[in-house]
């Protein structure tokens, strides 16, 4: 794979100096380590407060959450067994856009696993600074790659950047923590990178998320392997196989297979049925 075309390095100053604000404001689909010394719940307009509930989502809250004094790492939210973790703060571009990347998530292995064909359309579920998104886009050159996020300036960052870039095939998507707002059966694959663990309404954005895939269509999840307790991740901010196809299941999600190319994370794929 060709690598993306380098960007100046005071054009990325003055890129990281115009989203300072998205670094106070860290969501559910930016990707996380878990650092020691993170652990406050970073809220933003659109990330209510752990015990908030948006108007008219009372009932689907007492079906599909219980609630209980947060750990450490949580929530206090808890769904299908599972407590849901914090957002970490990481320093928004800086870290999605780390060079160790490379080395500690494959991203070319990701991409090349997921097996894309030109004229898919693929959806990047918590794009955060489209780290995936560009990779995945130059294997759809006659389809599309959906960048899906909830802050708005990750979104900006992201349609500058396929300017300068010459792109023409990304489209960035603002969706809300409980929709992805894409249209129905649209989507042949929908993936997400150490994201999912953090959504605070998991069932309605999976659900969100499987009506837009297309009959047949796929996802795939990257999470931090919980079953490895030599991958060092703080416990909420990983999932075990287990739970991540009791949660996929839920939603009506096939398992086909499970890949162990990556030197932390599970690479899970799913089926939506035909």
């Amino acid at each position: 794979m060709k690598s993306l075309p380098t960007i100046s390095a005071a054009l990325c100053v003055r890129r990281l100096a115009a989203i300072a604000l998205a670094t106070a404001a860290v969501l559910p689909g930016l990707r996380s380590l878990g650092e020691e010394g993170s652990d406050s719940k970073q809220i933003t307009a659109k990330d209510p407060a752990p015990n908030h509930r948006e108007p008219g989502t009372e009932n689907r809250e007492s079906s599909h959450y219980t609630q209980r004094e947060p750990t450490r790492d949580g929530i206090g939210k808890v769904y299908m067994g599972r407590e849901i973790a914090k957002v970490v703060g990481h320093g928004a571009i800086r870290w999605l856009e780390r060079p160790e990347r490379e080395r500690e998530e494959l991203p070319g292995k990701v991409v090349e696993n997921m097996e894309l064909k030109p004229g898919h359309t693929v959806a990047d579920i918590g794009a955060g600074s489209g780290y995936f998104t560009f990779r995945v886009a130059k294997k759809v050159p006659e389809g599309k790659a959906i960048a899906v996020d909830i802050n708005e300036k990750m979104l900006a960052f992201i349609e500058e950047r396929e300017k300068e870039l010459g792109m023409k095939n990304i489209e960035t998507h603002h969706g809300t923590i409980e929709d992805t707002k894409l249209p129905e059966d649209t989507v042949d694959l929908a993936f997400m990178v150490d994201a999912y663990h953090e959504f605070s309404h998991p069932r309605e954005m999976m659900e969100s998320i499987v009506e837009a895939i297309k009959p047949g269509g796929r996802v795939i999840w990257i999470e931090y392997r919980k079953e490895d307790p030599t991958v060092a991740i703080k416990p909420l901010h990983k999932m075990t196989q287990a739970q991540v196809k009791k949660e996929a299941a839920a939603v009506g999600l096939t398992h086909l297979e499970t890949r162990d190319f990556l030197p932390s994370q599970h690479f899970m794929i799913f089926q939506k049925p035909k």
